[in-house]
Order: C-alpha cells, then sequence, then structure tokens
C-alpha cells in the first residue's frame, strides 16, 4: 500500500526507499517486533544506554505504519485509564509518580526532537477540553476539582468566555486546559525516529511479518519466527499494540479498538478569525463518545472520533479503509462545533486501531526468565506513553533499577478480553449506549446519563 494512502499526515512527507526485509536467521541482543513509537523509542534509548549492543526491530510494513503514523497527533500527560487505579494499587505516591513521568514524557519527546533534527511540527499550545451542554459542564467541573489536587497537572478551569477565546466551539458553556500538550505531525515523527535509530546503528527491516514470539527454552534464546528467518536474542519485545490481536496467543489480549479522522481542506483567513484557535491547542470535549482535534502546520482542521468501533473476532482492516458513513458522521460533528465550516470540503479520511486491554490500563513489563518484554495498551494516549515505555523497557533490559522501572504500570497483567460473542456484543453495546448517553445529554438532560454510568462500570474503564 503506498505510504500516502494510509493517513494524511504520510501524504505531507517523501515516500522513503524501502528498507531490506531479514534474510536469514540471526542473533542479536534484544530484537523489537513492531517499527511504531513503543520499538523505536525502545530502540533509541537501549543503544544510548549501551551502544556496543545488537538491536534488531522487526517491522511487518514499514515503520510507522500503524497507530504510530495515523494518530491524532496529541503529545499529551493524560494517564491511561486515569490515576485513581494506581492509588488502588500502590497509593497516592504511586499514582503522583505516573503523571508525574507522563508530564516529563511530554517534554522529553520535545528534547529529543529537538536534539535530533527531527521536524515534527510540534508546537507546545496546551489541551482544551470543551463542555457543550449542561451535563458535559457537570462532568468537567469535577474534572477540574479532581485535576486540582495534583502535581505537575497545572490545569486550569475556563468559563464560556475564557474557552471561548482559545477556540470559538459553538454553545461552549466551559473548557478545562492544560499546558502539557504539544500538537504534532506524527508521521513526521515516527519517520524522524527511524532514521534516528539507524544512525545509532540499529538494524530495522521492513517487510517482515513475525509469525510467533518464542520464550527462551532448553539450550535457546527468546526468539521471533517469521518465513524469513528467525532472530534470536536474549530479550525479545512485542510493541505490537493495536496489531496484538493478529499475534499467536494473544488474540483476547487486546481489543483493537477503531479511530477515524478527517482532514479539511486548508481554511481561510475568514475562517480562522472566526475560529480562534491562534495557540494550536489541541481540542477535545466532554462527550462520552468523545472527539479530538488539531489546527495543523498547513491550517487544517484535523477532527477525530470514533466510526465503527470494533469487528467480530478482532478483526479489522490494516490498511484504515474508513466507511462513508463514519466520514459524514464527523464532518457533521465538525460542522456543529464550527458553524462558519458548513461549505469545507473534506480532503482525506483515514483509520486506525488502538489496543486496550481489559480494564483499560497501559502497561510495560519484562519478564526475565522467559526472556520477552512487551508494552502497550495505552488506548489514545500512545504518543507519550511511548516514550516512557521506551524509557522504561531500556531500564528493564540493561537492568537498571530507576524511577522509571518503579513505576506502577511496570509488571502490570490484566486477565483477557470475553470470547465471541461476548466480546462483540460487549463492545459495540457499550458504545451505543454512550451514543445514547450523549443523545440524551444534548436533548437537555442535565446530569450523566444513568445509561453512561452503567456502561462505565461495566466496562471497566473509569
Amino acid at each position: 500500500m503506498p505510504h500516502a494512502s494510509v493517513s494524511f499526515w504520510y501524504s505531507q512527507v517523501p515516500a522513503p526507499e524501502p528498507r531490506a526485509s531479514l534474510k536469514g536467521d540471526i542473533r542479536a541482543d534484544v530484537c523489537i517486533v513492531g517499527a511504531g513509537f513503543t520499538g523505536l523509542w525502545t530502540a533509541y534509548y537501549l543503544k544510548k544506554a549501551q551502544p556496543s549492543r545488537r538491536v534488531v526491530v522487526l517491522e511487518q510494513r514499514y515503520a510507522g505504519f500503524g497507530a504510530s503514523g495515523r494518530n491524532g497527533g496529541w503529545l499529551t500527560n493524560s494517564v491511561t485509564g486515569g490515576r485513581e487505579q494506581y492509588i488502588a494499587t500502590h497509593g497516592r505516591d504511586g499514582a503522583q509518580a505516573m503523571q508525574s513521568a507522563m508530564t516529563a514524557s511530554v517534554h522529553e519527546v520535545m528534547r529529543v526532537a529537538e536534539a535530533e533534527g527531527i521536524d515534527a511540527d510540534i508546537v507546545l499550545g496546551g489541551e482544551l477540553n470543551v463542555a457543550r451542554n449542561t451535563a458535559q459542564l457537570g462532568r468537567l467541573q469535577e474534572w477540574a476539582e479532581g485535576e486540582a489536587g495534583w502535581a505537575d497537572v497545572d490545569a486550569e478551569l475556563l468559563d464560556e468566555a475564557q474557552a471561548s477565546a482559545r477556540i470559538a466551539v459553538s454553545n461552549t458553556l466551559g473548557g478545562l486546559w492544560q499546558p502539557h500538550c504539544a500538537r504534532i505531525q506524527p508521521a513526521k515523527l515516527v519517520r524522524g525516529l527511524a532514521a534516528v535509530v539507524e544512525r545509532l546503528g540499529v538494524e530495522v527491516y521492513e517487510g517482515t511479518t513475525v509469525t510467533a514470539i518464542e520464550p527462551r527454552g532448553s539450550g535457546r534464546s527468546a526468539r521471533a519466527v517469521t518465513a524469513r528467518g528467525t532472530v534470536e536474542a536474549g530479550v525479545v519485545v512485542r510493541a505490537t499494540e493495536g496489531f496484538t490481536a493478529r499475534m499467536p496467543g494473544a488474540h483476547r489480549a487486546w481489543v483493537p479498538l477503531n479511530s477515524s479522522l478527517i482532514v479539511t481542506e486548508p481554511l481561510s483567513d475568514a475562517q480562522w478569525d472566526a475560529i480562534g484557535w491562534v495557540n494550536r491547542d489541541t481540542l477535545g470535549d466532554l462527550a462520552h463518545v468523545y472527539m479530538y482535534a488539531q489546527r495543523t502546520a498547513d491550517d487544517r482542521i484535523a477532527f477525530g472520533g470514533r466510526g465503527v468501533p470494533y469487528h467480530w473476532g478482532s478483526r479489522f482492516d490494516p490498511d484504515g479503509t474508513t466507511p462513508e458513513g463514519t466520514v459524514r458522521s464527523l464532518r457533521e460533528l465538525l460542522v456543529r462545533f464550527f458553524p462558519v465550516l458548513g461549505d469545507v470540503r473534506v480532503e482525506r479520511s483515514w483509520s486506525g486501531v488502538l489496543g486496550v486491554p481489559r480494564d483499560w490500563s497501559a502497561t510495560v513489563g519484562l519478564d526475565r526468565a522467559s526472556g520477552l518484554g512487551w508494552a502497550g495498551g495505552y488506548v489514545g494516549t500512545g504518543v507519550t506513553a511511548t516514550n516512557l515505555a521506551g524509557r522504561t523497557l531500556a531500564d528493564l533490559i540493561v537492568e537498571r533499577d530507576t524511577s522509571l522501572t518503579a513505576l506502577p504500570w511496570v509488571g502490570h497483567r490484566v486477565r483477557n478480553w470475553e470470547i465471541e460473542p461476548l466480546r462483540f456484543i460487549a463492545v459495540n453495546g457499550l458504545y451505543k449506549a454512550y451514543g445514547m448517553a450523549d443523545r440524551a445529554e444534548d436533548r437537555g438532560r442535565t446530569s450523566t446519563s444513568f445509561i453512561a454510568r452503567v456502561a462505565d462500570r461495566v466496562s471497566g474503564h473509569r
């Protein structure tokens, strides 16, 4: 599939020369399966820590083919699944450590991009979430109260006028803004990072599909098996995120949840004058089926949300074809947010899959007995969380006890998702329930719908 067809982001960068595929069996110190952000950040920090290690990355298509090259471009400090889960398991100090690490990771990505000469259109404009009805406003105020008690968050509750002054979203009643979020162009970041790790000596093999990841056995190391050869290594890291369901033995580990985006034509000066958005904040809302957006470097709006969230048997289209109905619903929501864009043309649409664990909590870990490492389940916060995961995995692999290896997501295990048809019914039923709740709130319900509260409890992610 041509690079430019995967996402709008790839249409903005020249197609690279394809990297070589694996040719025969090799040995390495570390083998990483997946050349997205998780795999590349892990390789980067490993080579920085121990340049002599042989690090091999295997990728089924090309570096950045998955969510790393298709996401909404939010480099945000949000903790996947929320901090409360860590209060229950590691106390408030553990939860604060996780929050502080995520905030630091936003600035670490920016530091590396500058140091390594990666131009990814990064602008630290902050993150604005708006409430557009009374029920949403209630959730926004509760959220703001909760954020006030945590360090390294720095969130500000905005009234209607203050929120609209940042971005003039129709029917805005209030907003929550926090400064630790940057707008990025994800394809530029992942492509740049891939080039950097190669310069450091990492071997990246594309067009090489891993069919099995096997633990250390009698007389041999852990290994990644492909039709083109086998890589044996002291450590094999699974960094496959939304594609994890396709790995043998991991079909029910993380659900591949679909998310879609559209991008407009470049807007006129008059349209931007009406909308504002001069600080390049990322934009979200307090709906249950939420949206996310950014103002791109070339003055378009990239606007995303859920389309068809889940397909039977964890199947998905790896190339990200987006149904016309999804494009139409995203455009309609865009125009509801910004009525001045009633005639705007949508130039591109694309989709990708997120890795969603049963408890909606990301994880990173290394089992020394088997020689297998893993990271993922970011549920939409991966642009930042992958950096933290890569640094953490590097510390685990080189056996450094650091503040990162003590974070509460390290070694976290979660039960598998239910078998079909329960998985299909549950996931799609939950999103239908959230959609019903949003419609009830838009019609005037003044508090969070009972339907949504039940869905939250059933889903286990809030």
